[in-house]
């Protein structure tokens, strides 16, 4: 599987290697409002905007 490559708050690239965990912890532990996500030192702002375009790269993906 390739990585999916999405930017971090600060711009920086960030590579999704395994796309699944990454939309399952969205799930889990990001599912409403307004958070912060934190990944190997990337910042994500996790809101309904962001959600969706995991949710997209997600089903992509598949």
């Amino acid at each position: 599987m390739n990585a999916i490559s999405i930017k971090d708050d600060s711009g920086k690239v960030y590579h999704i290697t395994d796309i699944k965990s990454f939309y399952k912890h969205l799930l889990d532990f990001h599912s409403v409002g307004s958070s912060l996500h934190e990944e190997n030192g990337h910042y994500f702002t996790v809101n309904d905007d962001f959600r969706s375009k995991i949710k997209k790269l997600y089903q992509e993906s598949s």
